[in-house]
């Protein structure tokens, strides 16, 4: 039995959730792929996978095969490749994780960019707001801006975005002028939910000076691109990154209240799992993100 491409097959069928959708993609049948998997299970001694009517789904002794699977592949492949010569010739698939917002706003159009350069290169994208386990679902790389770091990854700081509170100017202009940051709390205001610091708003001025602030948050979104589109309508004023909000800076399509005064910045970074052997692909699509997103931003710096 030719066991890297039985595992080959596992590890494909548990991405694609699908026998079937295995066998299109390796030119097979579906009775083909089934008896390589049921091979697989009487070498392991084990059930991986189970079958419903609608799915595949990993057992427990599946899904810990799965990470383990996954990493002998790759290292297989990197042996191989430095053996022919070939480990300067990125290509195959990398799986990618981020936020929705960051992930809609930016990383799309860097990832479009960075398979243009790589034509061998495959990409999975993932976007979601919640934390996720790099080795459990099979990612290469992922994106976090802020809060607690996962212990199992290694995490690089690549980015560093100022966060001042803005506004549209047709909600500037119709309502009454902000001179300090105590003017705040007589104001609309827009917020992410979920807050550990609730309606509580801490701002920096430029001279070190810091004051908090009890804000009135009418409105509570759990979605960046909600608060962006809520804010160009004029529905408040918010604190909002630069990630999210400087192109509509720029076009004056919205403005910074209180230019003087900020709040703690957000910190982007980029996190992959401890390999001993990091696939080629990765390696150059963090070092691509590391010197795209700090040369973008404004202001910020690499870790």
């Amino acid at each position: 039995m030719d066991t890297i491409r039985a595992m080959r097959t596992f590890i494909r069928a548990v991405e694609l959730g699908s026998l079937s959708a295995v066998a299109r993609e390796f030119a097979t049948t579906q009775p083909t792929i089934s008896k390589i998997i049921a091979g697989l299970e009487a070498q392991m001694g084990a059930r991986l996978l189970t079958r419903t009517t609608t799915a595949l789904v990993r057992t427990e002794q599946g899904e810990r095969f799965y990470v383990r699977a996954r990493h002998l592949v790759e290292a297989y492949d990197e042996a191989k490749a430095d053996v022919r010569g070939l480990i300067e010739r990125p290509e195959g698939r990398l799986r990618i994780a981020a936020p929705v917002s960051f992930g809609v706003l930016h990383l799309n159009a860097l990832v479009l960019e960075f398979m243009a350069s790589y034509p061998r290169i495959e990409v999975d994208v993932t976007l979601n707001d919640r934390f996720i386990d790099l080795a459990a679902e099979g990612v290469d790389v992922a994106l976090r801006i802020g809060g607690e770091l996962p212990p199992d990854a290694v995490a690089r700081r690549i980015a560093r975005y100022a966060r001042t509170v803005v506004a549209a100017p047709a909600y500037i202009h119709a309502h009454p002028r902000i001179r300090r940051p105590e003017d705040l709390a007589k104001h609309t205001y827009l917020r992410f939910a979920w807050l550990t610091q609730g309606d509580a708003l801490t701002l920096e001025h430029r001279d070190g000076r810091q004051t908090t602030v009890i804000t009135q948050a009418r409105y509570r979104i759990n979605n960046s691109l909600a608060i962006r589109e809520s804010l160009l309508a004029g529905a408040g004023i918010g604190l909002a990154p630069d990630w999210l909000v400087a192109d509509l800076l720029a076009r004056g399509k919205l403005q910074r209240v209180l230019p003087a005064w900020h709040a703690s910045p957000h910190e982007l970074f980029v996190l992959y799992p401890p390999r001993q052997y990091q696939p080629l692909r990765a390696r150059l699509f963090i070092e691509y993100l590391t010197t795209r997103l700090a040369a973008d931003t404004p202001g910020g710096a690499p870790g």
